[in-house]
C-alpha cells in the first residue's frame, strides 16, 4: 500500500476530512482524529483503534500494525507499516478506527463493506 492508497481509504469514510497535525496529514470525523499518515516517517501510518481491535490486528498481522510506544499505544494508537499492509486488511483497520471516533449517529447510518 502507498500513502495515496490509505489517504484514498480514509476519504472515502463519511464525514471524514484530511487537515494537518505536526507537519503531517491527518483525518478526521466530527474534528476528532482517527487516523495520521507520514509519522515517524514516511512509510507509515497511524489508526486509533480501540485496545481490544489493536490486540487482535497486531496478532493477525505483526509486520504490519505495532502499537505506538507508551501511554498513546495502551490506548490504542497503532502504528501501520503501508508497504507490508494489504488493502482489505488496511481497509478494515481505518475502518474500525473510523468507527471508534466517529459520533454515534454517523456510525449508525452508514454501512460499511
Amino acid at each position: 500500500m502507498t500513502a495515496n492508497d490509505f489517504r484514498k481509504i480514509a476519504l472515502a469514510l463519511p464525514e471524514t476530512e484530511e487537515h494537518s497535525h505536526m507537519d503531517h496529514p491527518d483525518f478526521r470525523v466530527a474534528g476528532k482524529i482517527f487516523a495520521t499518515l507520514g509519522y515517524p516517517d514516511k512509510t507509515r501510518a497511524m489508526v486509533k483503534l480501540s485496545p481490544e481491535d489493536q490486540h487482535y490486528f497486531s496478532k493477525d498481522h505483526p509486520d504490519v500494525f505495532i502499537p505506538v510506544k507508551g501511554t498513546w499505544g495502551k490506548r490504542g494508537a497503532t502504528s501501520v507499516h503501508l508497504k507490508a499492509a494489504k488493502k482489505e486488511t488496511l481497509a478494515k483497520a481505518i475502518q474500525a478506527a473510523w468507527r471508534n471516533t466517529a459520533p454515534k449517529g454517523v456510525v449508525n447510518h452508514t454501512r460499511m463493506a
